[in-house]
Formats: C-alpha cells, sequence, structure tokens
C-alpha cells in the first residue's frame, strides 16, 4: 500500500485554504531578504559575496518556518501569527543549515559522477528538514532518521519528488514568460521572488505532509492514510467504549441483594420448622379440636356403615346446579337431602 497516496491533493487543499498565511510568510522573508542582498550589492565584490550568504540563510529560514507553518495548520486553523511562525523556527536554523549544506555537497557529488547516486540521496535524505523542525532532531542525526522514514518507500517518495519538480519547472517557466517584457534586472528579479513565494510553500507542504505519511506508515497507525496525530478523531478512551466497572455489570455488592441491615431482623428458633415439638411441649386440652376419621377422604364406608334409607335424597336433574326446577315439580321434604 502506497502511503502517499493523494498527498499531493492533500497538500493542496491546506494551500488553497491557508494561501494567504503560507504566502505572507514565504513572501516578507524573500522580500526582507532581497532588500539586505541589493543594499550589500552595493558594497562591491564582499558585499556581493555577503548578499549571496543572506540569500542563502533566508533560504535556510523559509524551509524552517513553512515547516513550522504546516505542523501548526494541520489542526485546521492557524493559530501562530506570521511573526510568531518566524520565531519559532528561528532555533532550528543553524541544524537546518548544517544539514542542507551536507546534502547538497554529498547530492551535487552524486549527481557530477553517475546521476543515480545523486537522485538515491535526494530520495532517502527528502524529510530532514522536517525532521530538525519537528522532532527537533539534530542535523547529523537527521540524515539517519530520514533515511529510516522513507526505507521500503523509496519508489512512493521519489515519484512524488518528481511531480514537484515538473510542477516548479511549469511555474518557472510560466512566470518567466509574463515578466519576459520587463528589463532584464527587474524581471530576474520578480521572478524569482513571486516564484519563489507561489512554489516554496506547496514543496513545504509536499514535503512536510510526506514526512507524516512515513510515521504513520512507521507505526503501522492511521498516519498511513494522512494523519500521523496521535489519537485523531474517533479514537476511543483507555481501556475502550463500554468497559464495564470492576466486577462486571449486575454483580450483586458485597453483602448481596435484599441483604437485611444488621440488628434489625431476629433470628429464627432453633430447630428445624415442621420437626415434632420438644417433649415438654404441652398437649392440647381434650377435645380442642377432633381428630378426621381415619382413612382417606373418598374412600368407600365400612361394611357395617349404614346405609341411607331409600328416598332420603333424590339425585339432581339433569343440567346445571342451581337451575330452577320445571313447573310442577315438588320440591324435597325438609331434611330430604341429608347426607349419610
Amino acid at each position: 500500500m502506497n502511503p502517499l497516496s493523494g498527498v499531493l491533493s492533500e497538500a493542496w487543499q491546506y494551500y488553497r485554504k491557508f494561501a494567504g498565511h503560507l504566502l505572507a510568510i514565504a513572501f516578507v522573508i524573500y522580500v526582507v531578504a532581497a532588500i539586505i542582498a541589493a543594499l550589500l550589492g552595493l558594497a562591491g565584490v564582499i558585499g556581493s559575496l555577503l548578499a549571496l550568504i543572506v540569500e542563502l540563510f533566508a533560504a535556510f529560514l523559509l524551509q524552517a518556518t513553512l515547516v513550522k507553518s504546516v505542523q501548526d495548520i494541520r489542526d485546521g486553523r492557524a493559530d501562530l501569527s506570521v511573526g510568531q511562525t518566524v520565531s519559532a523556527a528561528t532555533p532550528y536554523l543553524w541544524s537546518v543549515a548544517a544539514a542542507s549544506i551536507l546534502a547538497g555537497i554529498g547530492i551535487a557529488i552524486g549527481l557530477f559522477l553517475i546521476i543515480v547516486p545523486g537522485l538515491w540521496l535526494i530520495t532517502i535524505w527528502a524529510v530532514i528538514i522536517p525532521v530538525i523542525v519537528i522532532e527537533r532532531s539534530g542535523a547529523l542525526a537527521s540524515f539517519g532518521r530520514s533515511r529510516q522514514l522513507v526505507r521500503g518507500h523509496g519508489w512512493h517518495v521519489f515519484g512524488t519528488l518528481v511531480l514537484v519538480f515538473i510542477i516548479q519547472i511549469v511555474v518557472d517557466i510560466v512566470l518567466g514568460l509574463i515578466f519576459s517584457a520587463l528589463p532584464r534586472v527587474w524581471g530576474s528579479g520578480l521572478s524569482t521572488i513571486i516564484s519563489g513565494t507561489l512554489i516554496a510553500p506547496f514543496i513545504a507542504l509536499v514535503v512536510t505532509l510526506i514526512y507524516y505519511r512515513l510515521v504513520g506508515a512507521a507505526a503501522g497507525g492511521p498516519g498511513a492514510a494522512g494523519d500521523a496525530t496521535a489519537g485523531g478523531y474517533g479514537t476511543p478512551p483507555p481501556g475502550g467504549y463500554g468497559t464495564p466497572p470492576a466486577g462486571g455489570y449486575g454483580t450483586p455488592p458485597a453483602e448481596g441483594y435484599g441483604t437485611p441491615p444488621a440488628g434489625r431482623h431476629e433470628a429464627p428458633p432453633a430447630g428445624d420448622y415442621g420437626a415434632p415439638p420438644p417433649a415438654d411441649h404441652a398437649a392440647p386440652p381434650p377435645g380442642a379440636y377432633e381428630a378426621p376419621p381415619a382413612g382417606d377422604y373418598g374412600a368407600p364406608p365400612p361394611a357395617d356403615h349404614a346405609a341411607p334409607p331409600p328416598g332420603a335424597y333424590e339425585a339432581p336433574p339433569a343440567g346445571d346446579y342451581g337451575t330452577p326446577p320445571p313447573e310442577g315439580r315438588e320440591a324435597p321434604p325438609p331434611g330430604g337431602s341429608g347426607t349419610a
């Protein structure tokens, strides 16, 4: 899976949304450096040499400042002003300068010898500036860290850089044609300032977003999809959503449900319920109650049981009990329905 998929479109979205902020940073640094260089150029050869150094360090400061600004706007808003962003990036100026000079020497030698080694160095050192600014790494340590992040994604990084380089060439050609009607000095100066102002923020966006994508891919997290920030939206809290309390849901309290409070109930009497009374238990007085006759209820009467006299009772008529007797039927004599 390519962790850099869509990185150019993402960079373009940031560029469009924060164009005013990013272009202001680039324009201020370019204009200040151009004014200082122009003034120094009036001092002859030494002045021109100093002007070259100023422009070089202005480019280093611009790189660090734009990376810091991209780090700032990744949450969707620009929290730092132009001055605050420059101030925040200034402490990294010397490290960025040292790393850029060393990388430039190595890449130049590689390109001069066989070209391929130079392209390889451009690829593996692609994110040394974000490593220095974001991770606060040293100049030398940034080379190893960049190589570590790019490992396994070299072709993706190289292809992305080639596309950015093509975009830069097209913009330079268009601006060169626009300012070709001006005098050479003015046209060249304006073209350099405007081209740098327009292109530098986009290049910084792409390189910084490449860094974040590679960090996410190395961590195996969501950063591979374009967000290397810790956590992120939708990240469940520690323990996960819906983690039951200690002991689980529905666990009864320590003393159990319905446990009566201490001292609020009486203990049952000793012995099992239904056990025969003790020997000193007083028997009920004679005649207090009569025991039922022996035998099961509903059993046939014994042989010496006297049968009721004939006609002592009549069977009820067919139908529901409680139905009034038909007219003309004689009521049974009093006591005629007596039982045996």
